[in-house]
């Protein structure tokens, strides 16, 4: 009998020049720069460049993303039509999903799979995520989207868009970093889902909707959603021990703490940290920061887990006034820069994935007529 690895857990299935992982160290790396160095100096729009060709640009291909991307940002008005006609969702990623399939029937090269048109795409994917998700922000509390403003990058675009005013540029430039830290993460469960949907030669927009559709789960994109569930649950410092050994006696799971990949801390929440804090002390609520780190020390003190990318995302998130039933669609909006990456390196040098299963059930039964059963 074959050995079967649960979950596919540490099944290298593909090479990838993408995204690289160390769980023991602790080590991100996109396309050989490390996350750390990245996210300290680099913008959203210079690591999607780098996502997609393998370098960093110079400032002339620099400049001509952010001008495509400026280009490209406004969605038709049949698009908003259509997110406005569309029932109430249980949770707004039932929208997302939707509106990013929808997508597909106002792209003229939907059904295009040359590699050039898969990459203009990709791109205008990307710069639409954003318009979408603060569109469908605005549009459930009964307010007009607000169109992309040209002069903003694509982080302080998002924060305009879904607000309505321009975002101070301290919390455009954490929100940026955030989207850098979100952008990819090599095989996690969405981007291979895009993977398996493109190796059948599918679309990039069906290949993305896969991705989405997986992103939905709890145990992916929704977790940093309950960490701030949780944190509002508790209320207040005091709580938190009391409520997070209530949860330990309870073998619940304190969202936002553990990962499949890393052994020691994520390398994100290192970063995350320092964004939570800050963002509290600039807007007068640390309160999230001072009881998420309370939380975290105990978790480690007792049960010896580290926080994930998850976790302190949820209290910077809130303090920018982001309402947590998008923290997932916020995901998106960084993640399709990845997700796109790997389509497009999937359909370059294409096999059908197709894994097999060890089968366990019965053999040998015969057909019992069903008058006789």
């Amino acid at each position: 009998m074959a050995e079967v690895k649960a979950g596919l857990q540490d099944v290298v299935i593909a090479n990838s020049d993408i995204c690289s992982i160390d769980g023991e160290r602790g080590k991100l790396l996109y396309r050989g720069y490390d996350i750390h160095d990245l996210a300290e100096h680099s913008t959203f729009e210079e690591v999607v460049y780098l996502l997609w060709h393998g370098r960093l640009p110079n400032r002339a291909e620099l400049d001509d993303l952010e001008k495509q991307f400026a280009g490209n940002r406004r969605v038709l008005p049949e698009v908003i039509d259509l997110l406005k006609r569309l029932p109430p969702a249980q949770h707004p990623m039932e929208t997302l999903r939707t509106m990013v399939s929808a997508l597909s029937l106002y792209d003229p090269e939907s059904e295009d799979m040359s590699a050039e048109a898969n990459r203009r795409k990709a791109l205008r994917l990307t710069a639409q995520m954003g318009t979408i998700v603060a569109a469908y922000g605005r549009v459930r509390e009964g307010k007009e989207p607000v169109a992309p403003d040209p002069k903003l990058g694509h982080a302080a675009n998002f924060l305009y868009m879904l607000e309505g005013k321009q975002p101070n540029p301290a919390d455009a430039r954490w929100f940026d970093i955030a989207l850098i830290l979100h952008a990819d993460h090599s095989f996690n469960a969405s981007t291979f889902a895009a993977r398996v949907t493109a190796s059948t030669l599918s679309d990039l927009h069906s290949a993305i909707t896969s991705a989405i559709g997986t992103l939905k789960g709890p145990l992916h994109g929704g977790a940093n959603e309950q960490v701030m569930k949780m944190l509002l649950e508790i209320g207040t410092e005091e709580r938190v021990e009391s409520h997070v050994h209530e949860l330990l006696a309870q073998h619940k799971k304190v969202m936002g703490f553990g990962h499949r990949v890393y052994h020691t801390e994520d390398p994100r929440a290192t970063v995350l940290r320092k964004m939570s804090e800050a963002l509290g002390r600039q807007t007068g609520q640390l309160k999230w920061f001072e009881m998420s780190k309370k939380i975290e020390d105990l978790m480690i003190r007792e049960k010896k887990i580290n926080a994930n990318v998850d976790f302190y995302s949820a209290s910077a998130y809130y303090v920018l006034d982001i309402p947590t039933d998008l923290y997932p669609l916020v995901f998106a909006v960084s993640r399709i820069s990845g997700w796109s990456a790997h389509v497009l390196e999937q359909y370059a040098n294409n096999k059908l994935i197709r894994p097999l299963a060890e089968y366990t059930g019965p053999t040998g039964l015969k057909y019992i007529p069903i008058a006789e059963r």
